[in-house]
């Protein structure tokens, strides 16, 4: 599949690329603001493609067949780029893929959305901005999984996680190298269709957690 990930130049976003770029099944597209980003994403195996995701990027989605929408403010860097990224970003590209007809779409969101507040006081607007674009994202008619990370940690991978509509104990992290192994697994891995999910780290390893959502 041509898969375009949004928000590649991203933390998360890059581990993702890699983990694309050495999959057999799967050919990466980078969207990313800066042309100087490139050559960093080339070197990881995407083919990049400069566009803004606060102006029209719809040009991004062509020739796709699955969209992983991992860009994200952080809840940071105040609340016009929250709204502006996480919220209208998000929205418009679920529009997008509409238009264009890509059916596949994996939303990168976190822990809270669906209750943001309940979320840490400085988090709450940026919590509520990605339940917004999730939302969204299942009234759409894609082909869609939400995935909702806990607190996210710079630690290598591990392979395994914890995965469930909602987890109890929310203390745990994970490694953001096991969220793009989540990430990437979902976009073929049917018992994730049509699915939000909370994911920690744990012992399951990735394919057979996500079997079991």
């Amino acid at each position: 599949m041509n898969v375009l990930v949004i928000g590649a130049n991203g933390h998360t976003g890059r581990l993702i690329v890699k983990e694309l770029a050495h999959s057999d099944q799967h050919f990466v597209k980078a969207m990313i603001r800066k042309t100087e980003q490139a050559e960093e994403l080339e070197s990881l195996g995407a083919r990049p493609i400069v566009a803004d995701l606060e102006g029209d990027f719809s040009y991004a989605l062509d020739n796709v067949n699955a969209v992983i929408f991992a860009a994200g403010s952080g809840g940071s860097t105040g609340d016009d780029k929250t709204r502006a990224v996480d919220r209208e970003g998000a929205i418009k590209a679920i529009d997008f893929a509409k238009e264009k007809g890509i059916e596949r779409f994996v939303m990168l969101s976190s822990m809270g959305a669906d209750n943001p507040s309940n979320g840490p006081e400085g988090l709450q607007y940026y919590l509520e901005a990605k339940g917004i674009a999730d939302e969204h994202l299942k009234e759409s008619g894609l082909n869609y999984t939400i995935v909702r990370p806990g607190a996210l940690s710079f630690d290598p991978g591990t392979g395994k996680i914890t995965a469930s509509e909602s987890i109890a104990d929310k203390s745990n992290d994970i490694p953001r190298e096991d969220v793009a192994k989540v990430l990437v697994e979902s976009i073929t891995t049917e018992e994730t269709y049509h699915k939000v999910f909370e994911i920690l780290g744990g012992d399951v390893p990735v394919e057979q957690a996500l079997k079991t959502i």
